[in-house]
């Protein structure tokens, strides 16, 4: 079990408000195609699409929409090509910070990526100067509110199913797992009923920086504000300990 609320800090989250909500269906979207291209349009046969599918159930994208993404893909040769690309770099005081992006113009993003950081006092470095501070998990959380399964049970379940780890924070409860255990971490919670308010394959930082000064924290606010904005930028993470 864990204190510490890895929910409110593991990443700057998109969905902070009403407004983000429709800018998440879009990087879904684009996440959707991609899976379809390169997996093909069956789930059953494509863990990438899996993935995009839970993590877009868990943030309320219909079911309709989801089927439009996926057919619109597989029919669609003549789409917009997106590549994944991964940028690492510095906050202030040496936070680290890990941009994940899907993009049809590496130039145009890695130019507005490197502007982010040099915003807000810090710098853009090379793959893997951070990376190695962090471990890619797949993570489920469930809301104490809304989850009528005993502590306990919630945990057997899920560990029963493959998962690596249960922790109970103040108001959710944290599910780890490898990343290729998580669709079936997540297709046995969903079968038990469990309501998941976000399931993700993620980054974990090791460990957690804190910032007391306000300078510092008002230039690390600007880059993520900037990257937040940036619509060829599918997540963001990074050890600030909000």
């Amino acid at each position: 079990m864990s204190g510490h609320s890895k929910f409110a800090n593991i990443k700057h989250k998109k969905e902070k408000n009403d407004a983000a909500k429709g800018k998440i269906f879009t990087i879904i979207g684009r996440e959707i195609a991609v899976a379809v291209k390169e997996g093909g349009p069956d789930p059953a046969n494509n863990f990438k699409l899996a993935a995009v599918i839970a993590k877009a159930k868990a943030n309320n994208m219909p079911n309709d929409t989801i089927e439009r993404g996926i057919k619109k893909a597989a029919g669609d040769s003549g789409s917009v090509n997106y590549e994944n690309i991964t940028y690492e770099g510095y906050g202030p005081n040496g936070i680290a910070i890990i941009v994940k992006t899907l993009t049809d113009n590496k130039n145009r993003t890695a130019a507005d990526v490197r502007s982010a950081f040099t915003k807000g006092n810090g710098s853009m470095g090379t793959p893997g100067c951070v990376s190695f501070m962090f471990d890619e998990k797949g993570q489920i959380i469930v809301d104490k509110e809304e989850c009528d399964m005993d502590a306990d049970d919630l945990m057997m379940t899920a560990l029963d199913a493959g998962a690596e780890d249960f922790n109970e924070e103040e108001d959710s409860y944290e599910i780890l797992t490898a990343p290729d255990d998580f669709q079936a971490v997540y297709d046995a919670l969903a079968q038990a009923g469990i309501p998941m308010v976000s399931s993700e394959v993620t980054m974990l930082p090791q460990t957690y920086v804190e910032l007391t000064d306000e300078a510092a924290l008002k230039s690390l606010q600007k880059t993520l504000d900037l990257l937040d904005e940036n619509d060829d930028v599918q997540a963001v993470y990074h050890n600030w300990d909000e």
